[in-house]
């Protein structure tokens, strides 16, 4: 298999910059995912590796060897197209045997890997059958299919998944997994879906406006987010982001949330951590709605909220809490928290709520960078 190394990769179109100033090394045998947003760059990046669209600038090495002006054909990879790209007159059998008859395998084994494959993807009963009379999962999974007869050194699947129904997603997710870490491929997996991501990839490159905003294992992603971006794009619900500024109470450092008197007290190392910071007194707060926990009586930090709305989602309850409202357009200052659904409270009650200071993450509104 294969490491990939992108060093300053740029990509233009016009004047519009797809991808900025890229870097990142995918280690052999690593699952990568690209996670974002439509059109961050994250497929632009894949089809550059793939050499189906060329960088201005940069170099792209696979298994230490600088592939910019090799072929797609000639980089020993396998790519999975969102859509399809199938051979209409063949059929399934065909379409997925296809990459393993131009090298030239023999029948039987042909025959083994296409049914082994159409085994795993339950398509067995579509071998005789052409892509025209498939559905759209039907056909994705056939285009899954052909990459998965070969071995090559690299796989790039991109959202190879979108068209499956939500059960067939989960299955096929689990044996894309299975069948990464039993061959052993360097595979680099490009989707907008937060759970794909955190279930498949050994790290996640979260990308936004072409630029690697942080590349990490999907606990540091979701924990330690280095940006505002990563912050309120990872899970669901995102995290709270709130508007604070930086101002003094007893000689200490605090927290106030903007157009309240709610203030949040800070630890030694936090207060350390401010003082030490060139940035200006705004700030942007954020901590995740099941760090924080919510009662009906007044304990803990005794941060009061109102219950704006209510999200019964069997499992948990996910609440709207309103803090305040804003002064200039008086909308209300919201707060999402997860509780279980035995937490019985109607539109309109008062609660509190208590958080532990260590869950607490705080941002440069200027620079959008993470603090802590």
């Amino acid at each position: 298999m294969a490491e990939i190394r992108l060093e300053n990769i740029v990509k233009r179109y016009g004047n519009v910059v797809a991808v900025k100033d890229f870097n990142l090394v995918v280690d052999d045998q690593e699952f990568v995912v690209f996670l974002g947003p439509s059109g961050c760059g994250k497929t632009t990046t894949l089809r550059i590796i793939a050499g189906l669209e060329h960088p201005e600038e940069g170099n792209i090495l696979i298994d230490g060897q600088r592939v910019n002006d090799l072929s797609p054909a000639d980089r020993d990879i396998a790519f999975v197209f969102q859509f399809y790209a199938l051979y209409p007159h063949l059929s399934v059998y065909d379409n997925i045997a296809f990459p393993l008859k131009a090298v030239k395998v023999e029948k039987s084994e042909i025959d083994y890997q296409v049914k082994r494959v159409a085994e795993i993807l339950q398509i067995t009963e579509f071998l005789s059958r052409k892509p025209g009379v498939l559905s759209g999962g039907e056909m994705q999974r056939v285009a899954l299919g052909r990459a998965m007869v070969r071995q090559p050194k690299v796989y790039l699947l991109d959202e190879p998944m979108a068209n499956l129904d939500a059960k067939l997603r989960i299955d096929t997710r689990a044996e894309i997994k299975r069948l990464q870490h039993e061959i052993g491929a360097t595979t680099i997996f490009v989707t907008h879906d937060q759970v794909e991501a955190m279930s498949l990839a050994d790290r996640i490159a979260v990308i936004h406006q072409g630029v690697l905003q942080q590349i990490g294992t999907p606990n540091e992603v979701y924990n330690k987010p280095k940006s505002l971006f990563v912050a309120g794009f990872m899970g669901s619900p995102t995290m709270n982001l709130l508007d604070v500024a930086c101002t003094t109470n007893n000689g200490d450092l605090v927290l106030k949330l903007n157009h309240t008197d709610i203030q949040i007290d800070l630890s030694q190392q936090q207060q350390s951590i401010l003082n030490g910071s060139e940035s200006t007194s705004d700030f942007v707060l954020g901590i995740r709605p099941e760090h924080l926990t919510a009662s009906m009586e007044e304990v803990g930090r005794k941060l009061p909220a109102l219950v704006h709305l209510i999200e019964p989602l069997g499992a948990v309850n996910i609440l709207d809490l309103r803090l305040g409202n804003h002064q200039d357009t008086n909308e209300p200052i919201l707060l999402r928290v997860r509780t279980h659904p035995t937490f019985n409270v109607d539109i309109g009650d008062r609660i509190w709520l208590d958080f532990d200071e260590k869950q607490l993450h705080l941002f440069n509104k200027n620079t959008e960078q993470a603090l802590w």
